[in-house]
């Protein structure tokens, strides 16, 4: 049993070691955002099972006395962190889907409750009466099993249903799959530690089944980090540069490809009257105009920010009639968002675009072309008034 001992609490100290190590990476970074903080959350709750496990693995090599006390503080432990770690992940969940009005005090109270209710019950069914959850010999009853299933269930529940409806309605193909795999995390986690119950309940195998996975997580969030522009969150230049190197041919799947080049006029003017802030406001303003513009139509299109007041928008449609009404419908957004967001200005927008041709044409020469209708429609609108104007 020595030997069980070591071997199962080397590979959970292996896992918290791994664990601290994302944890501290992403402690010291200083542009951390809501959805890192939410998974540092997730990974400090699975190092503290970790330790929990490993300990109880101790009781049962009876490395550390199996008393009343041991046994209970550890499997009480276990059941709380197990409800936690479902718990937290929801939340990150919600972060990395954006779900509306999460910060809302009645929302945080409603996603909390069931954790809340859980502990408070089975710490008081254990002081009223002790042999509901353990026997006089110290085996632990049905109903403690409940405990440690059914809060964690009513999380894993949420994340797969929320995530599934995500999936469901989401028409770009990555994301889709982004979706699935956040609302499926849970259920790899059950199925290894399933597996381990069954199969080889001495070998830590949802331990390791945990780390892999989050790993993943870890290094994809990593990846979006470089890839993903941080004031605008829209992908950035490499993530372009990546898209293009990526696509290959003149049609996708049967569907043409057009790129739009798209940039704020008078964009110094929001800067040198109203301050850098609210020019970062006007870039964020616009970036949320373009994604909601492009997710409401059904062509698979790439947005990005190219630099500076620039975007970039490469769009897949099936037919030319498209892109003109996504134009006009983009414009119209971004004015409406203004008015809606109470600015100073009112933002307009040069846009020029043109189509990749068949032959030898490639997506950088056809970014040219449309770079150089984009400054052509920005010289017209000056002609005919069209800037970025004071909103009153």
């Amino acid at each position: 049993m020595s030997g069980y001992f070591i071997y199962y609490t080397e590979a959970n100290l292996v896992c918290v070691i791994i664990f601290g190590i994302m944890l501290l990476r992403d402690l010291f970074n200083a542009d951390r955002q809501e959805k890192q903080i939410k998974f540092d959350h997730a990974l400090i709750a699975f190092m503290l099972y970790f330790i929990s496990d490993a300990l109880w693995a101790a009781i049962i090599a009876g490395i550390i006395p199996r008393n009343r006390f041991t046994v209970v503080a550890t499997n009480f432990s276990n059941c709380i962190i197990m409800a936690a770690i479902t718990y937290l992940w929801l939340q990150y969940v919600m972060v990395v889907e954006q779900a509306p009005h999460r910060e809302r005090a009645i929302n945080k109270f409603s996603v909390i409750f069931p954790f809340i209710v859980s502990t408070v019950v089975m710490i008081a069914m254990y002081l009223i009466n002790p042999r509901l959850l353990l026997s006089d010999t110290l085996e632990l009853q049905p109903a403690y099993n409940i405990f440690l299933v059914i809060v964690p269930s009513i999380y894993i529940t949420a994340v797969i249903v929320y995530t599934s409806r995500r999936a469901h309605t989401e028409k770009n193909p990555f994301e889709k799959r982004r979706h699935l795999f956040v609302g499926l995390f849970p259920l790899l986690v059950i199925f290894g530690g399933v597996f381990q119950l069954l199969a080889l309940p001495k070998t830590p195998i949802f331990c390791f089944c945990c780390t892999i996975l989050m790993l993943i997580f870890y290094i994809q969030s990593m990846e979006g980090q470089i890839s993903i522009d941080p004031l605008t969150r829209l992908n950035n230049r490499r993530q372009l540069l990546h898209y293009l190197t990526q696509e290959s041919g003149n049609h996708r799947d049967g569907r043409l490809s057009y790129v739009i080049m798209l940039d704020i006029n008078d964009f110094k003017k929001i800067n040198d009257t109203y301050g850098h802030a609210e020019g970062d406001r006007a870039l964020v303003l616009v970036a949320e105009a373009l994604r909601k513009t492009v997710n409401s139509q059904s062509a698979p299109a790439f947005l990005g920010r190219y630099g500076g007041d620039e975007f970039i928008l490469i769009l897949h449609p099936n037919s030319a009639d498209e892109v003109e009404p996504l134009v006009a419908a983009i414009r119209a957004r971004i004015e409406e968002a203004c008015r809606a967001q109470g600015t100073p200005y009112i933002v307009s927008i040069g846009i020029g675009f043109d189509a990749l041709r068949d032959g030898e044409d490639n997506l950088q020469s056809c970014m040219q072309r449309a770079d150089e209708k984009l400054y052509l429609d920005k010289a017209h609108g000056k002609r005919q008034g069209h800037t970025t104007r004071a909103a009153y």
